[in-house]
């Protein structure tokens, strides 16, 4: 594809060098390469082009953007290296966008999961992508859930490390594949179970391919799960019924930053957690047998961005991160100082309480009436479920419970 030169605009090509040998360049990377006189990327990058160019060791966006200000427009054309792919977890959106006096032009290369696949002989158009390099995304909620993952690893997340939180979450049989080195002579690919694998050492930046043959296809599709998914006791639980509404009074987000007050057994913690996969959720309970069932049911679920806060909510929330929406299902008689609380953190935090007493009752509405810039709703669940008693099939009536949504007025 020819180019168009624009006038008076800095070429800045962003090359996608694939794993790193040159020899897996596309010949459109290496032309792009050729023509630039300035070439920017890490040592080893830049290692196999030193011939007479200028050459900027560093991958800091800061310093790459000032490194291209003070280039010559009309005589310099500048080539920034990427490792793998320009279009996957790559440097190169961040660059883009901090480049907007430049003439930006991408070019593709082998990533390093199509090489990591290639060298397995495997397909990997059905495999599900997770980065934990420089990122906190759900490994162990993804391999789970399908039976063929690739991770990128780097920082503190070592496949090892990686490894050994699958086996706390009872995957410690699942295959894994990490590859080290790619396409380097010193390249080495290292198979064996997760349980094998986290007592071994890797460099950190590292890739995997894990395979769960007893991978649970479970997608989060909407509000209220089955009760019966769940480890239960004696413990108070939001059933199916009243979880789906008051959960889509919620109106969880993917990236939220969620309380749930009073977590019991955790259904609405669960849920919470897989609907905001790339936010947080933090549980707050004070019963001992409640916390245990709570733990229970974080590992069968593999939500790791739950965490479990043991005891009085109205002291742990205070120097809790500002949530972006509350659950509140129990209260412990602090439910006004927690609001407070929780407005002072975020005046625009989503609320929904639930009561099966007139008295929480009156106590929310009093509390909303001197809190004029929200708008309350209320809405009273009565739910009957079938018993079958001989021939006959029988309707056991619930406890009615209040839903109470607190927004803030115009949002």
């Amino acid at each position: 594809m020819k180019h168009k030169r624009r006038l008076n605009m800095l070429r800045v090509n962003i090359v996608g060098i694939g794993p790193g040998n040159p020899e897996l360049l596309t010949n459109q990377a290496r032309r792009a390469i050729e023509e630039s006189n300035i070439l920017i990327g890490d040592k080893r990058m830049l290692a196999a082009f030193d011939t007479g160019k200028r050459l900027f060791d560093t991958i800091k966006t800061s310093e790459i953007a000032e490194i291209c200000q003070k280039a010559d427009a009309e005589k310099d054309v500048v080539a920034v290296l990427v490792s793998g792919d320009v279009g996957f977890f790559s440097l190169a959106k961040t660059i883009t966008g901090k480049l907007t006096d430049c003439e930006c032009r991408r070019y593709c290369g082998i990533s390093s999961l199509v090489y990591f696949a290639q060298q397995l002989a495997m397909s990997w158009d059905d495999a599900k992508i997770v980065s934990m390099h420089g990122r906190n995304q759900n490994l162990i909620a993804a391999v789970a859930q399908n039976s063929k993952v690739f991770s990128l690893t780097g920082g503190e997340h070592s496949p090892n490390q990686l490894c050994q939180k699958l086996c706390e979450h009872g995957m410690a049989d699942v295959e894994v594949y990490v590859g080290e080195n790619l396409s380097y002579p010193e390249e080495k690919i290292t198979c064996g179970t997760a349980a094998e694998i986290s007592k071994l050492q890797f460099p950190s930046l590292s890739v995997m391919m894990i395979l769960n043959k007893q991978a649970n296809s479970f997608e989060h599709t909407v509000h209220g799960l089955n009760d019966d998914l769940f480890m239960r006791s004696k413990v108070p639980m939001t059933k199916q019924e009243v979880r789906a509404v008051s959960l889509s009074k919620l109106m969880p987000k993917v990236t939220d930053k969620i309380y749930d007050i009073g977590a019991g057994t955790g259904s609405c913690s669960i849920e919470l957690a897989l609907q905001a996969k790339m936010g947080h959720v933090w549980a707050f309970e004070r019963n001992p047998l409640a916390l245990d069932l709570l733990e229970q049911n974080k590992a069968l679920f593999a939500v790791t961005n739950l965490d479990i806060i043991a005891g009085e909510a109205s002291e742990q929330i205070i120097d809790m991160p500002a949530p972006d929406c509350v659950f509140i299902g129990g209260s412990g008689g602090n439910l006004c100082k927690m609001l407070d609380i929780i407005y002072t953190k975020n005046s625009e935090c989503r609320v929904v309480i639930n009561a099966i007493t007139v008295e929480t009752l009156i106590e929310v509405v009093e509390y909303y009436k001197t809190h004029s810039e929200y708008e309350l709703e209320i809405v009273n669940v009565f739910a009957a479920r079938g018993k079958k008693l001989g021939a006959y099939n029988l309707m056991m009536a619930q406890n009615p419970v209040y839903v109470m949504t607190a927004l803030k007025k115009g949002e």
